[in-house]
């Protein structure tokens, strides 16, 4: 590369969103990873000779990535392969019926009737549209905002935008708004869980995580090959476009000239000078100096309580019997309060369960991939205890639904808070940065511009928040502040010129 990069430290979904649109205008970028292959959370786990989804297995918000993609000169279409589900997901509370969420709203309504009671079902569709004013509220004044104030998103829209606020009860937890639209306990479950999509408990979470209820109904995908071919399909844009990746290739430290970033040092001692870098690593990484003590003031440090939650994945190619699986799969617990009163202590005795079967799109096989999936308080950095009781309690569990998977020949690659933490440093394993816990929270979620002139972030631990679809915004504000910040150099070198000449 014979020009000065910008440098994108971590090819997870932020920093490739944010080097395909740098390389779209024309800009030398270089992507810097330290694992073997792009996507970061988005990264397929062997499990024996099987290749399975290890993270994110949801896709939604699909226009985000049409942007993106258009942007680059192609199109979701020519670069990915995707298929609708027609049931977003099956739940299951064990002995008794599973209730499907569809994709069409009032076929998902009359499911809800049958299950729970004619009130319950209009409560389901007043849910939706309060879901959906609340996404329509937030995506101008949060979602798309560099790095929004509670004054801006209160007053960015002048009065009609301030009354749309007030509509959204901004200082009510999910469980609470949950609450007002439906009676039944199983329905305050399974739409309170939305919480746990960004780490956190429904009964602290903020009630505007209700809007993904809104956007789970405007459609959900499967992507052929797994989500780790959506990390594919960029690296392929980002290569035409002559951006370059390195990876295995850890950065030492970030160094900083005049006041500003000027250069990298990887730990094969490779010094590589840039004009701006964007950090795709979690926030905390940089504030906790693993990048270097000269650039550790560029973000606030995160406090260990204000973490987000972590997980224990299973990654398992088995054969099933018996519960009839979907794609996307929930176990509830049956005391859902008390399961995150002990999250707080450690691993509940009857924990919530998330199964991606994902060989259920397809013909019917005799091993299946499965990833199995149970939240964790993220306590990473410190030792491990317990995981043979909350394998147990999995195993149990999935059984007493009627769900039998053949673990004596199973493959199975297990994933800790621990392993987490080893992937992500300075995380302690949490999946999605800081909790969504009280309203100010998101407000509290580092921006694109840093401390450091030059040093930008992107990523879930940075806004606009967590999530696949919020992640790779956050890489097109991060590009737009780097191409900003480059813009407004040159501006004050040609006044400086000017000056000087006259």
């Amino acid at each position: 590369m014979a020009e000065t990069p910008i440098i994108v430290i971590g090819a997870g979904m932020g920093g490739l969103a944010a080097a395909t649109l740098l390389a779209s205008r024309g800009e030398p970028v270089l992507i810097l990873e330290r694992q073997s292959a792009p996507g970061g959370k988005m990264r397929l786990v062997r499990a024996g000779d099987a290749a399975i989804d290890g993270g994110p297995t949801v896709f939604t918000m699909r226009s985000i990535f049409d942007g993106l993609f258009q942007e680059a000169g192609t199109s979701l279409e020519a670069e990915l392969a995707l298929t609708p589900l027609d049931v977003l997901a099956r739940h299951s509370w064990g002995n008794g019926p599973e209730l499907d969420l569809f994709a069409d709203l009032n076929r998902s309504a009359d499911a809800i009737g049958a299950f729970a009671g004619a009130d319950n079902a209009r409560g389901f569709l007043s849910l939706n549209r309060e879901a959906k004013h609340m996404f329509e509220t937030l995506r101008k004044t949060y979602i798309e905002q560099q790095r929004p104030s509670p004054f801006d998103v209160a007053f960015g829209g002048g009065v009609a935008g301030l009354l749309a606020m007030m509509k959204i009860n901004p200082f009510e937890t999910l469980w609470g708004a949950v609450s007002r639209h439906l009676s039944d306990p199983r329905l305050r479950q399974l739409f309170g869980r939305y919480a746990t999509y960004v780490g956190s408990s429904p009964f602290q979470a903020v009630a505007t995580l209700l809007l993904i209820a809104h956007v789970e109904q405007e459609g959900v995908w499967t992507v052929d090959g797994g989500m780790h071919a959506v990390a594919r399909a960029f690296e392929r844009v980002i290569k035409r476009k002559g951006g370059v990746f390195r990876y295995d290739t850890h950065v030492q430290r970030i160094e900083t000239s005049k006041g500003r970033v000027h250069a990298l040092v990887t730990s094969q001692g490779d010094h590589i000078p840039c004009r701006a870098i964007i950090s795709n690593a979690d926030a905390n990484a940089l504030a906790t100096g693993h990048f270097g003590a000269e650039i550790s003031n560029a973000v606030k440090p995160l406090a260990s309580k204000d973490r987000s939650l972590s997980a224990i994945t299973w990654c398992v190619n088995a054969k099933t019997t018996g519960f009839p699986l979907a794609f996307h799969n929930v176990f509830f617990s049956h005391d859902y309060r008390r399961e995150f009163e002990a999250l707080n202590q450690g691993y509940p005795p009857d924990p919530t369960i998330y199964l991606c079967a994902q060989d259920r799109t397809g013909p019917v096989i005799d091993q299946e991939r499965m990833l199995i999936l149970i939240n964790s308080p993220a306590n990473g950095d410190h030792i491990e205890k317990n995981r043979e009781m909350i394998e147990i309690a999995m195993r149990r569990k999935l059984a007493s639904s009627g769900l039998e998977i053949d673990w004596s020949s199973a493959k199975i690659t297990t994933t800790s808070p621990q392993g987490f933490h080893a992937l992500f440093p300075a995380t302690g394993g949490a999946l999605y940065g800081r909790s969504s816990h009280g309203f100010y929270a998101s407000f509290q979620r580092p921006g694109a511009k840093t401390k450091i002139p030059g040093l930008f972030l992107s990523g879930g631990s940075a806004h606009p928040g967590a999530g696949v679809p919020m992640a790779a915004y956050s890489g097109r504000l991060a590009a737009d502040a780097t191409m900003n910040f480059l813009a407004s150099e040159v501006r004050s070198f040609a006044l400086g010129g000017s000056v000087k000449s006259a």
